[in-house]
């Protein structure tokens, strides 16, 4: 068994890009994904942050490119994390890959209307058949998540069905909403 986590994608500014681009200043890859990784290592699951490039302006063949670098098979369990879920949903349905579990975290699938490279990124027919190729689907939800958020869920609940988890007061799955970097509940689901 292993595990790939796709980070979400910071905001497309010139503050938010320079600082995306500096490891150390960089928060979209921080968050609960350092805990998540080592506490399943500690566990003998192999666990890999896949970083994709340009994330602020998400380009579905650019991010397809670099994971396809990564090891995937039917062990597989894929997390994602807000845009890393819609490239997770596309790029299961193009492939048809099977995996273990994917696990959405503050899903998102409704772009900003003036954005058209987000447009593009999540302008995309989910493949329905995806549930019949992974083991299980789970999705973590917050009650104060923001309303596309929330209306994202719905769209990949409709498609594919899966488990929903509302944490209260998790927001969007970031550190600053969740007032802590670990994530107990995922490592229970991933473990389980």
């Amino acid at each position: 068994m292993n595990c790939i986590i796709i980070p979400g994608c910071p905001p497309n500014n010139k503050e938010s890009i320079a600082k995306a681009k500096d490891p150390k200043r960089r928060t979209y890859d921080k968050h609960w994904i350092p805990w998540t990784k080592k506490e399943l290592e500690k566990k003998g699951i192999k666990t890999e942050v896949a970083l994709m490039p340009n994330p602020w302006q998400p380009k579905y063949r650019e991010f397809k490119g670099e994971f396809e670098k990564y090891k995937i098979n039917k062990n597989t369990i894929l997390i994602g994390h807000s845009c890393g879920t819609a490239f997770l949903v596309k790029w299961l349905g193009e492939t048809k890959q099977k995996v273990n579990r994917l696990i959405l975290i503050s899903p998102w699938k409704i772009p900003d209307e003036n954005d058209k490279i987000k447009i593009e990124f999540y302008g995309f027919k989910i493949d329905k058949t995806i549930k019949e190729r992974v083991k299980k689907i789970i999705y973590f939800t917050a009650d104060n998540e923001a309303k596309d958020g929330k209306e994202s869920l719905k769209i990949y609940k409709k498609a594919l069905d899966g488990k929903i988890i509302n944490i209260k007061g998790y927001g969007h799955y970031i550190e600053k909403h969740m007032k802590t970097t670990k994530f107990p509940e995922l490592l229970e689901e991933i473990l389980n």
